[in-house]
């Protein structure tokens, strides 16, 4: 029986590694048919970077996800709201169904992946890292705990204190109407969309406002 290159012996008689790509620290979404999504029930979107890139919230990147959430417009798509931090972006999205979900998140993250690539000085090259992660969000507590791990992601990660009566200026925390304490909304055209779901306009509130120092769990 003939053996392949890896099982041939080394001269110096030690074992040769295991070939190919070797797994990465974190597990990359499986290629696996999508679930059936239902355009009553919004979701939870996670996009992560590709190692060694400079950080999303630099001023210059973080204003050209801005543009990003801003430009992204489908009569069967809305990105409600997002947060982004160093290596990764979390949305609250609508869509009418799997092939507008789909089509939803490839023009926003071609448009992202463009506009980052001109904000950094690279020209061209990946951003995101394998597909996307999803949760649907199939009742009014599932759709508050993803407000809330969305929003305040900051203070999962240190960038806001985990005390301080403060929202992450980087994420649609500014434009945010339902926390428990009057805010001053930020001033300008809200750079995303607002829900049509009824889950997400109105009945996670049964459940109360987000107080802007509540931690989020984990996720799911």
């Amino acid at each position: 029986m003939r053996l392949t290159f890896a099982q041939r012996p080394r001269k110096d008689g030690k074992a040769r590694k295991r070939p190919g790509r070797k797994p990465g620290a974190r597990r990359g979404v499986p290629h696996t048919r999508r679930p059936k999504h239902s355009r009553w029930n919004p979701l939870h979107v996670t996009l992560r970077a590709v190692h060694g890139l400079p950080s999303f919230r630099q001023q210059l990147i973080y204003l050209a996800f801005l543009k990003s959430f801003r430009t992204t417009r489908r009569e069967d798509f809305r990105i409600i709201e997002f947060s982004v931090q160093s290596n990764h972006v979390h949305l609250v999205v609508e869509a009418e169904n799997n092939d507008a979900l789909a089509r939803g998140m490839k023009s926003f993250t071609v448009r992202a992946n463009r506009l980052f690539n001109a904000a950094s000085g690279r020209g061209r090259g990946q951003v995101w890292s394998g597909r996307y992660h999803r949760s649907d969000l199939k009742t009014p507590r599932q759709v508050r705990n993803a407000l809330v791990y969305v929003l305040n992601n900051g203070r999962k990660h240190g960038v806001v204190s985990s005390t301080a009566l403060v929202i992450d200026a980087g994420s649609s925390a500014p434009w945010f109407g339902g926390w428990t304490m009057p805010r001053v909304i930020r001033e300008g055209p809200r750079p995303t969309e607002r829900a049509r779901t009824v889950l997400l306009e109105r009945l996670w509130l049964k459940h109360g406002k987000i107080h802007p120092t509540e931690m989020p769990s984990a996720r799911r």
